[in-house]
């Protein structure tokens, strides 16, 4: 009996134990990715504002114009910082399986910069926190098995940066006050239906070809160069489609999406999602 006692009382010790660094493991998680929110907020509230022109804009690629005019079609507003939450099907880095997954962003409209924070769910009462920040050209990747237990730790390289400011510009149809003149991005006519939007800061570039509904919507955008399908994290991605435009305070965004690799011709969605809300500041 006292055996049984002791291993009782040694188990509920233990499961204590777990629970409180499961507790303290997760406060520390909320508390880093509050405070990269807050950064990339305090980052958009100092960034200018682009002067978007009627004449800059008529300058643009027809297919461009055309977007401008779909975006924004009470006229060109202001918006600093757009927040944004999601959900919908998640698949992992080298895995197969898809799995429910909730995520938020808090992004810069004018400069790039972004927090992007996930939660997808393993087995059933695990779960893993995934975040990325990017700003000021450097980025930081991290996903926590119970919040806690960190398996990826990626620091800022110059080949992890430029996908990161390529993820900025991947997720722009989000808030298209990002593509407008005068701002980090500039364009490059290819042909009635597409066109080139190149982002350039912090001594960083990238580009991406943007694909044009026949009523001005961006349908897709897709990277130029393959991605590495073996690294633990998907980074960018480098194919996305949008589709369910709404009008949020004209502006109109698109609601639903996927967001995929792409190597060697073929296309591997990763997350297949809608959003939930968002709003513009």
């Amino acid at each position: 009996m006292n055996i049984l006692k002791w291993t009782g009382a040694g188990v509920l010790v233990a499961l204590i134990g777990i629970a409180a660094t499961i507790g303290i493991g997760s406060f520390l998680t909320e508390r880093d990715i509050r405070q990269f929110q807050d950064q990339v907020e305090a980052i958009a509230q100092g960034a200018r504002a682009p002067a978007a022109t009627q004449d800059a804009i008529s300058s643009l690629p027809d297919p461009v114009q055309r977007y401008f005019a779909f975006a924004f079609p009470n006229g060109i507003s202001q918006a600093r910082l757009v927040r944004l939450s999601s959900e919908g099907q998640f698949r992992r880095p080298q895995t197969e399986s898809f799995n429910f997954t909730t995520s938020e962003q808090v992004i810069a409209t004018n400069t790039p910069a972004l927090m992007f924070s996930a939660t997808t769910p393993i087995i059933p009462g695990v779960w893993a926190r995934a975040y990325d920040f990017f700003a000021d050209g450097e980025m930081e990747m991290k996903a926590k098995v119970l919040s806690t237990m960190t398996v990826v730790d990626e620091r800022e390289t110059p080949e992890l940066n430029v996908i990161s400011l390529r993820r900025w510009l991947l997720e722009s149809a989000l808030y298209p006050h990002a593509l407008l003149p005068g701002g980090p991005v500039t364009w490059e006519a290819i042909d009635g239906q597409t066109a080139r939007a190149i982002v350039g800061a912090d001594g960083l570039q990238s580009a991406m070809i943007v694909h044009f509904g026949a009523t001005g919507e961006i349908t897709h955008m897709v990277a130029e160069e393959d991605g590495d399908l073996s690294t633990p994290y998907h980074g960018s991605g480098e194919h996305v489609s949008r589709t369910d435009y709404r009008d949020i305070g004209g502006v109109m965004v698109p609601h639903a999406f996927v967001i995929s690799r792409m190597a060697g011709g073929e296309i591997y969605p990763f997350f297949d999602g809608q959003l939930t809300s968002i709003t513009f500041e």
